[in-house]
């Protein structure tokens, strides 16, 4: 496992162009003895194994493949050899990890051991990071559960900064929706020292960034979390004129549905009514990417279980805390039933080789701590015995 992540970790590559990673994955799987289908959303691979007759129940495990626009800054041996492209999420581990459990289910199975009846579909997904759809929405727009049935779907994901062996879940919403708004106001552009017959469209978005806030704090249930953060605003060239338009980007995230279409509602009419109330005019393009992340309840019991016996009942939080980032995998939950969970990542930091401390995803100085990789194999495999079995 550490050879195959370390080797995907030195060729990064983006999502939609993960054609190398597409391509070890699918000789792997197919040198094991799995059934292999490749193409699904450009890179994607499902690999298939049946055990008995194959009328029993069918589960489903994904691993993303894709890395980030970055510039990796670790110094280690395996650093990427691509400049501008790293593994700063972690996506090579979470790879390896499940290529090492289907390696080890597939021996077993070779060799007789006894796993009941029913069908394992192993889903390495490509493009988690591009935002919007997704790599997962596409796979599935392109028939992967139709194709693949599955009765429950899970997945993991390391968490920097949680120690090795530790993981948290949680039923019911775990990660937040992603959405993306622009807005522009367009007023009328005029000389600095004439504001009067101009109309300047600063002043609305001014307002408006004021009063995003306060949606959060009187439109939304304080128990319930919402998130509106300013990324970028833009207006005008120099001091002395007034521009003609203005923009803001705003990232707004939430982890309840019905809190994601309040705050869609509420943002929409907070521009209007701004930009009417400044005699401008407000355009609003509202991106909705990841949908809320949802565990369903008994997979979530079966993801208890499984890690209390990998982990020990001491390293396993049931009750995690909700988690402000967003991941595709919601677009699965959406359509099966299954549980995404967190395992610690512990520090993993690095510049120039030497260790720097637990290191955030997204981060040139971050690298998957091979430590999680035995761990998370043996995961995987307890969970494919648990749940053919109790079957």
């Amino acid at each position: 496992m550490k050879e195959w992540r370390r080797a995907i970790h030195q060729n990064p590559e983006l999502g939609f162009e993960e054609h190398d990673t597409s391509r070890l994955v699918a000789d792997c799987l197919r040198s094991w003895g799995y059934k292999v289908h490749t193409g699904l959303a450009v890179t994607g691979v499902v690999g298939q194994l049946v055990f008995g007759d194959g009328k029993g129940p069918r589960l489903g495990l994904r691993a993303d493949m894709d890395a980030l626009p970055l510039q990796e800054q670790t110094s280690l041996p395996w650093q990427s050899r691509t400049p501008g492209k790293m593994h700063a999420c972690g996506h090579d581990g979470h790879t390896a990890i499940l290529l090492g459990a289907a390696k080890a289910l597939a021996e077993r199975h070779a060799a007789g051991t006894e796993m009941g009846n029913g069908t394992l579909n192993l889903i390495f997904q490509p493009a988690e990071e591009v935002g919007g759809g997704g790599g997962a929405q596409r796979m599935i727009e392109e028939g992967l559960f139709e194709q693949f049935p599955c009765d429950a779907v899970f997945g993991l994901h390391n968490f920097p900064g949680t120690p090795v062996g530790h993981c948290f879940f949680r039923s019911g919403p775990f990660m937040c929706s992603s959405d993306k708004v622009n807005i522009s106001f367009t007023g009328k552009g005029g000389h600095g020292g004439m504001p009067q017959l101009a109309l300047d469209p600063t002043l609305p978005l001014a307002a408006t960034v004021l009063g995003l806030q306060t949606l959060i704090g009187r439109n939304i249930d304080p128990l319930h979390a919402g998130v509106i953060s300013v990324g970028r605003i833009a207006a005008g060239k120099t001091y002395n004129i007034i521009p003609e338009q203005a923009q803001l980007e705003l990232s707004v995230r939430a982890l309840q549905p019905q809190v994601r279409d309040t705050l869609r509602q509420r943002i929409t009419a907070l521009a209007e009514h701004q930009a009417q109330a400044y005699d401008c005019s407000a355009q609003i393009h509202y991106e909705q990417g990841y949908p809320v992340l949802i565990n369903s309840e008994a997979e979530t019991a079966l993801v208890e279980a499984v890690a209390t016996q990998v982990f020990g009942a001491d390293n396993v939080d049931s009750n995690g805390a909700p988690l402000t980032g967003s991941e595709d995998f919601a677009y699965m939950l959406e359509q099966v039933p299954g549980c995404y969970l967190m395992i610690g990542n512990g520090d993993n930091g690095y510049a120039d080789g030497a260790r720097l401390g637990p290191c955030s995803v997204h981060n040139p100085h971050y690298d998957f701590n091979d430590d999680v990789l035995n761990g998370g194999g043996q995961f995987w495999v307890k969970l494919v015995e648990h749940f053919f079995s109790r079957r």
